[in-house]
């Protein structure tokens, strides 16, 4: 006899399979019954009592084989099925089980083979196999709502079944379930990475300067590795607001005297001076050049700083040109070269984007634009048919009327996107029945254009925001536990206290 492999750890050994059918069933009998396992079929025992009572069991319940029923133990539970059925499948696994003549070749096919009870054991999920035993029966293979996809595909998969045999509900049901469900794990990985810096600690590791390069990675990059850190994370989103709110006020007329002026090119200097630190200290700890300059945070950081050395270079050529025309009486490209100077500072409201790298709330919305491109595309779209539908009609009843606006169709364009979009300023309105009656069904298709995509948008928006707060909370709680500053200023002062010897008097 061949030598018993060594079957496996989850092989259930705990557990004792019986069989509570008679075997004085004919061969009609024994291929047209095929029983679902059931519970009252396993037992509990041990090994020792197997070692105790073998000797019993083999002498009051004599080893009686049957050829035509096939003995599968899956996962600790009993299941017997006909031969002639299985081999009506052959491309199974269970249906070459039945065929093959083979020894090696059945051993092949399942985990374990137990010799005394002809039985061949496979550790796979015996609550799936009821369904795949349930297809050896019917013919017909069920899908339950309650069964995990990826799992179910999983054991067919196994088993050697196809989905074809299933009915076109159920696999219309499961397919949909699986693309729900690659789709989420799709989404939770690109939060992961989202949530997760571009660089690690370990790829400085072996490098120029590597300790040096990864103490400023932490301190730029990862906000909650240290205080410093997080000072310094503070830091720039204060200047950030300084910059925006000096770039605010040296619009306004009473700043634009010697003094006002003066402020705010100190404040712009300083401003400047940090954001270029912040930027060089990036460009240090970087272990790849080529991917610091294709990070979009770093393109931001860029354009944040290139103004106001662009407007120093530009403010030097326009004294040099100044000059120069002065003598010759041409001053047309100074007053270009003004405009473009003017335009390079507009760049400064750029700016305000560097809060994306430490807000949660903007890094949550660039993240629910990305996934829902689709949506707003569309949404788009549907604006601009709106927008030249209603301007077409608005045009053909309103443009025989005596000093109307609607002239054209390009100059009811705007009319039709300020409708559209319910704000509808007054500036332009239309005078007829029938215009009025264009403009009302116009308001309505943008009420029902605007409120469709609304909740699609805020759904997912506060579901990304709230596991990145949740990332985010979970970092902070980590900082605060290594800070312990509650407890270390309440040891400090239990300490002076303690040393003070006017406080035992």
């Amino acid at each position: 006899m061949r030598q018993q492999r060594s079957r496996r750890a989850s092989l259930s050994a705990s557990l004792k399979i019986g069989d509570h059918w008679g075997h004085c069933r004919t061969q009609e009998e024994e291929e047209s019954y095929i029983p679902f396992a059931q519970d009252s079929l396993v037992r509990q025992w041990n090994s020792m009592q197997n070692v105790a009572g073998g000797k019993q069991e083999k002498s009051q319940t004599p080893i009686q084989r049957n050829k035509y029923l096939l003995n599968i133990n899956v996962g600790g539970k009993l299941f017997q099925i006909a031969y002639k059925v299985l081999a009506r499948y052959p491309v199974t696994r269970l249906g070459k089980l039945a065929l093959y003549t083979d020894p090696v070749k059945k051993l092949q096919l399942c985990d374990d083979y137990l010799v005394q009870k002809n039985e061949y054991f496979f550790d796979r999920d015996p609550s799936i196999f009821h369904y795949i035993f349930h297809f050896y029966r019917s013919g017909v293979l069920w899908v339950m709502d309650e069964m995990c996809p990826s799992n179910f595909v999983e054991e067919i998969e196994y088993w050697g079944i196809h989905l074809k045999y299933s009915q076109r509900c159920c696999r219309i049901l499961l397919e949909e379930k699986r693309d729900e469900l690659s789709e989420y794990l799709k989404i939770e990985k690109e939060l992961e990475a989202e949530l997760e810096p571009l660089e690690s600690g370990t790829q400085f590791d072996g490098k120029f300067l590597g300790p040096f390069r990864k103490m400023v990675w932490n301190l730029i990059e990862n906000p909650y590795s240290s205080v410093p850190a997080k000072i310094i994370a503070v830091m720039s989103s204060f200047f950030v607001l300084i910059s925006i709110v000096g770039m605010t006020l040296s619009t306004v007329e009473e700043m634009k005297n010697k003094t006002g002026k003066m402020w705010m090119e100190q404040m712009e200097m300083i401003c400047a001076i940090f954001f270029t630190s912040e930027y060089l200290m990036r460009l240090i700890s970087s272990s790849s050049f080529k991917n610091f300059l294709r990070a979009a945070f770093n393109a931001i950081d860029l354009v944040a700083i290139l103004p106001f050395y662009i407007q120093i270079l530009f403010e030097n050529l326009d004294d040099g040109d100044m000059q120069y025309h002065e003598e010759l009486h041409k001053v047309e490209n100074v007053s270009k070269l003004g405009k473009v100077l003017k335009l390079i500072k507009l760049m400064r409201i750029f700016r305000i984007l560097k809060l994306a790298r430490h807000s949660t709330g903007l890094r949550a919305f660039s993240f629910t634009m990305r996934q829902c491109y689709q949506q707003v595309c569309c949404l788009l779209l549907f604006i601009a048919m709106g927008v030249f539908t209603f301007s077409a009609l608005i045009h053909s009843v309103e443009h025989d009327v005596p000093g109307t606006d609607f002239t054209s169709i390009p100059c009811a364009w705007w009319w039709a996107a300020v409708s559209l979009s319910t704000v509808g300023y007054g500036d332009t309105v239309p005078d007829t029945i029938l215009g009025r009656m264009v403009a009302f069904v116009c308001i309505s298709f943008g009420i029902i254009l605007n409120g469709m995509p609304i909740s699609i948008l805020y759904n997912k928006f506060s579901d990304y925001y709230a596991k990145l707060k949740a990332h985010e909370m979970s970092q902070s709680l980590q900082l605060s536990r290594r800070i312990r500053l509650k407890e270390r200023v309440l040891r400090k002062f239990s300490e002076c206290w303690s040393a003070d010897p006017r406080y035992y008097r």
